[in-house]
Order: structure tokens, then C-alpha cells, then sequence
């Protein structure tokens, strides 16, 4: 019977939410993106392991939102060293890391400020800084949540995530979702996208020794198509994958993306 959980980590005056699932010896890490600032992964287990299907005999995957109270100022790189305190708690002592976009940011700290507790790290749709494109999106989705005006915040989101193909396909779908998916409040979504926005981790890359997978699509229009390069620049050894045609959305457009996920996992180091 396959191991699954949905729990939470003590953290200081507040907890941060996890959802785990599989019966491996081997841990993998998921850090989800910039959507956690509006919904966590409270109570989701069961709906989050379906992609990490050939994880499960051999892995424990754990997806980990950010901590419920986020300080005023929080930045990328206090996430990661949270991150580090939540799985140090739960005995993760070394682990693969997946960080999806702003999961991705704090996966690159983990990696740099605590390397004996990153095995592989890959890094999906990310970027190692607040890049001209990163800043005009974030900041616009900023502007659309201080108006209240949700079903625009989902909308563009998914217009600058996802390829046209599947617009076209489901496109008519996300106002409908948004208005079931507005918060009480903004507050989580502010301080998870003002500390992207102060986000610049180039300066460290150098200091990540793991081996590091980076994949993004061709035409991502929330970080830009220089990204994954910039990355695969600084990051020594590291190799990149690319989807042609699609964007942001790769992670879930891309059909053998867990599939490629899990064989550099099985890789030798």
C-alpha cells in the first residue's frame, strides 16, 4: 500500500504544509511556483502524486508550500533556508530538488547554502534573477491582485503560461475557475512575488556543485528565453533541455517532462 500524507512542519511561530506520497528510500523535493501564494498544498496529496507515478516504488516525494505567515521583506533566499529547516525536521537529510519557477529560485539557494542536503537539482522554467520580463509580468499581476481583479490575475496568467494549442483547448475553463479560487486576501501572494522581484542569485551560482538539469520552453513569456542559458552559464556541468513550442506551462504541457525528471534522478553523480 502506498504511502501518502498530508502534513505540517512546525516552523517557529508559524508551520508550512506538505503533501507526500510514495515508498522509496530516496527523497525527492518538489518547490512549487509563484501559485502557492494563492493556494497551498493543504490537504492535496492525493491529487498532486499523479505525475510522479515512476517516483513512487523507489522515491518519497514531498511537495512543501512556503510558510503559512511570511514576514514582511521575506526573501527567496529565507524560503530556502526554511525550506532547509522544514526538511531537516521531517529527517530529509539529502534529496533530489525539483523548483518550478519561483521554486526554482529557492531551489538554487538551497543548493548554494546548503549543498550537502541537495543531491540533484533541477531547475524547471526558473531564472537566476528578476529578469526585465520576470519584473513587467510579476509586477503586473501585483497591480491586478491590489484591484481585486482575480479572474485578470488567472487569465494572464494563463495566457503567459501555457502554449496556444492548449489555450484553445481549455481556455475558456480559467474565468470560469478563477472566481471559485479568489483568496480572502492577497497578503501570501504579495510577499511571495515581491521576493521574486528582489530576487538575484547570479553572484552565488558558481557555488552550486550538484548535478543540475535545467529545462524550459522556447517561448516563455514569464522569464524569458535567455534563462535556462544564463543558468546552464553559471552553473558548471549542468545541461540544459529544451521544449520547443511551448513556455512557461512546459512542466505540465510537456509530455515526457517527469519522465525526463526521473531518469537524471537514476543517473550516477
Amino acid at each position: 500500500m502506498m504511502n501518502m500524507k498530508n502534513g505540517c512542519v512546525a516552523l517557529g511561530d508559524t508551520e508550512m504544509y506538505y503533501a507526500s506520497f510514495g515508498n522509496g528510500e530516496r527523497q525527492l523535493v518538489v518547490l512549487p511556483g509563484l501559485s502557492d501564494g494563492l493556494t497551498t498544498v493543504k490537504g492535496k496529496a492525493p491529487f498532486l502524486r499523479a505525475p510522479y507515478k515512476r517516483f513512487l516504488n523507489d522515491y518519497t516525494v514531498s511537495i512543501f508550500s512556503r510558510k503559512n505567515r511570511m514576514p514582511e521583506g521575506y526573501t527567496i533566499r529565507q524560503m530556502a533556508a526554511d525550506q532547509a529547516r522544514a526538511m531537516q525536521a521531517l529527517g530529509i537529510g539529502k534529496a533530489a530538488v525539483l523548483g518550478v519557477s519561483q521554486g526554482g529560485m529557492i531551489a538554487q539557494y538551497l543548493a548554494i547554502d546548503e549543498p550537502e542536503m541537495v543531491e540533484k537539482l533541477i531547475l524547471a522554467v526558473t531564472a537566476p534573477y528578476a529578469n526585465e520580463v520576470a519584473q513587467s509580468v510579476v509586477g503586473g499581476w501585483i497591480e491586478m491582485a491590489k484591484q481585486g481583479d482575480h479572474v485578470r490575475l488567472m487569465t494572464d496568467t494563463a495566457e503567459k503560461t501555457y502554449s496556444q494549442a492548449y489555450l484553445e483547448k481549455n481556455g475558456k475553463l480559467f474565468p470560469l475557475i478563477a472566481k471559485f479560487t479568489k483568496p480572502k486576501s492577497y497578503e501570501r501572494f504579495f510577499r511571495n512575488a515581491y521576493a521574486i522581484m528582489d530576487f538575484d542569485a547570479r553572484g552565488d551560482l558558481a557555488r552550486i556543485q550538484c548535478p543540475t538539469l535545467i529545462i524550459a520552453g522556447d517561448d516563455d513569456k514569464i522569464v524569458g528565453n535567455e534563462a535556462p542559458y544564463e543558468l546552464n552559464e553559471r552553473i558548471s556541468g549542468s545541461r540544459v533541455l529544451i521544449y520547443k513550442g511551448l513556455g512557461h506551462g512546459a512542466f505540465e504541457e510537456g509530455r515526457d517532462f517527469y519522465d525526463q525528471v526521473y531518469a537524471f534522478c537514476e543517473t550516477e553523480p
